[in-house]
């Protein structure tokens, strides 16, 4: 029978779960999974083809088929910040001090 989790098994998550799991360029990681999240809920909404979305961001189609899949290795945040600009998305940078009740800085995604 498996073990019931008790509360002091678990561990409350950072808001990142690249940087909770200690992987390398968590901040990356999750900056280049919000801005996807972003482009395929576009790209669902406009009930757009992986040819189409393909020609819309002028890329091939096996490149929409990774960022469809979440493979984000071939994209930079650049990249994935000009396809939103392509599906006529602005996007805004806003850069401000870190509260100091915060040890890092973060960067933050959010979508509108």
């Amino acid at each position: 029978m498996a073990r019931k989790k008790s509360r002091s098994d678990l561990v409350q998550s950072s808001g990142n779960v690249f940087s909770d799991l200690k992987l390398a360029n968590a901040e990356d990681k999750q900056t280049k999974v919000r801005l996807a999240v972003a482009i395929n809920h576009i790209l669902e909404s406009h009930q757009l083809s992986q040819t189409e979305a393909a020609k819309k961001l002028s890329i091939n189609q096996p490149k929409i088929s990774a960022l469809g899949n979440y493979r984000l290795a071939g994209f930079s945040v650049e990249r994935l910040m000009n396809f939103l600009t392509a599906l006529d998305r602005d996007v805004e940078i806003v850069i401000r001090t870190k509260p100091s009740s915060r040890r890092r800085a973060t960067i933050l995604v959010t979508a509108a």
